[in-house]
């Protein structure tokens, strides 16, 4: 019989992650709020390769593994306080959202209270790599919970990484996703330089990619979203502003002076009530153009 995984969160990233488990062999019992994921997620699936739980509680009742797909950590705290008294010694719940490093130990803490073991195994890589289970999986946790986890993981990603400890994950994603926002930055400004001393901004693009100003937003968001205004690179502005404000926590739990942060940190703060959470994080362009 396939192994059966609980999954909590059939969101953009959750759906193709959910999915993709179902492609290779494993068996999904499911919980989210919306009918319409929910739907989504059965019609594609083989014959009861696919049930859905009525809440957190019924999903731990019939599985050995969780996985968390969910927003926030604010989200995480609350499933986490349904799942916990269902908790049985042995289970695992992978954490693969971007919570707060803090957040994630002390869930990891109070899953250990039950004799469960915790992970965070944070995502890299677009809807698009979820759909084909080629996403980068960073994952922070002891190594017999590793050792669960990673077969489940093998069935959502190709790289899998290990960081370290419990919450080191999250951290690691947040920094990430810091640097990324970074190069967006720089590389928004200087398309609008060059357009506005009528440059090709195709050929600066390629001179970017040829050279040392080569990063992920020139690579794949400059010709493809950002020059032609499509915006719609699959990952939202306010879960990017959500990264930079965990990356801004642990800065100040720190003492790390970091003044680029603090710049990304107000901008797309600015950028996300001007234009709203859910749009895409490449129209950080549009609203600099705006500005």
């Amino acid at each position: 019989m396939a192994q059966r995984i609980g999954f909590i969160g059939l969101g953009m990233m959750g759906l193709p992650m959910a999915r993709s488990l179902l492609a290779r062999g494993f068996a999904v019992l499911a919980c989210d709020t919306a009918a319409a994921a929910r739907d989504a997620l059965a019609e594609r699936a083989a014959p009861g390769a696919v049930q859905f739980a009525p809440d957190p509680a019924a999903v731990a009742a019939g599985v050995d593994v969780v996985v968390l797909m969910l927003p926030n950590s604010r989200i995480v705290a609350t499933v986490m306080e349904a799942l916990l008294p269902a908790l049985r010694p042995g289970m695992l719940v992978i954490d693969m959202g971007s919570s707060e490093p803090g957040e994630t130990r002390r869930f990891a803490a109070l899953a250990a209270d039950r004799g469960a073991g915790f992970v965070d195994a944070p995502v890299s890589g677009s809807v698009a790599k979820a759909q084909t289970g080629t996403l980068a999986i960073m994952v922070g946790g002891e190594v017999a919970a590793f050792a669960q986890a990673e077969p489940v993981l093998r069935g959502m990603g190709e790289a899998i990484i290990r960081t370290g400890a419990v919450g080191s994950a999250h951290a690691m994603k947040a920094l990430n996703n810091f640097v990324y926002a970074a190069g967006l930055l720089a590389t928004a400004e200087a398309l609008r330089m060059g357009e506005a001393l009528g440059l090709d901004l195709g050929i600066l693009t390629d001179v970017m990619n040829a050279s040392s100003g080569r990063n992920i937003a020139t690579e794949t968001k400059a010709r493809q979203e950002i020059i032609p205004r499509r915006y719609a690179g699959g990952f939202q502005l306010g879960l990017m502003r959500k990264d930079l404000e965990t990356a801004g926590s642990i800065a100040e739990g720190t003492g790390v002076d970091a003044p680029s942060l603090a710049l990304c940190r107000s901008l797309w703060t600015d950028a996300v009530e001007r234009l709203g959470p859910k749009v895409d994080n490449t129209e950080i362009h549009r609203f600099l153009n705006e500005r």
